[in-house]
């Protein structure tokens, strides 16, 4: 079975934040990193959407995502940028490693182009209608399902 863990990267919204935790607890998730801004299971708020998964799925704040992604490439992950971009790739044509750290970005402004450069590949969800993305809780929960 793959190893997956998701590093959160300057979430603003708590409810995007405990909605990966559902889903981190639901598909098996190793553990979530939170970092920047990115709030965590310290803050209350976070626990109306989480529903008790905040207390099953490990979990770490790292300050920086240059960081994070930094300790988990030397432990051994493939680091999977969750991005649409130029260059990225559909999620189900990329190749995986047994061992896969997914970086999901703000809702707003995405990853950096900095973070972007740090990962082994970037992939996104093909979108068919006229916006170009979707919220980035629910690009978690495909990916997330879709590599476990």
């Amino acid at each position: 079975m793959r190893d997956v863990v998701v590093v959160l990267s300057d979430l603003r919204s708590l409810y995007n934040v405990g909605s990966f935790f559902r889903t981190a607890d639901g598909a098996g998730v190793s553990k979530i990193y939170c970092c920047g801004i990115t709030g965590t299971p310290k803050n209350q708020k976070l626990w109306k959407v989480s529903l008790g998964a905040e207390q099953t799925v490990a979990w770490e704040y790292v300050e920086s995502t240059e960081e994070a992604i930094e300790v988990l490439r030397k432990i051994g992950y493939q680091i999977i940028a969750a991005e649409l971009s130029e260059g990225s790739i559909k999620y189900n044509e990329a190749d995986y490693s047994d061992k896969v750290a997914v970086v999901f970005g703000a809702e707003v402004d995405g990853l950096s182009q900095d973070i972007l450069q740090l990962c082994d590949q970037v992939v996104h969800l093909p979108m068919r209608g006229k916006k170009e993305s979707l919220n980035v809780a629910v690009v978690g929960g495909v990916l997330i399902y879709y590599l476990l």
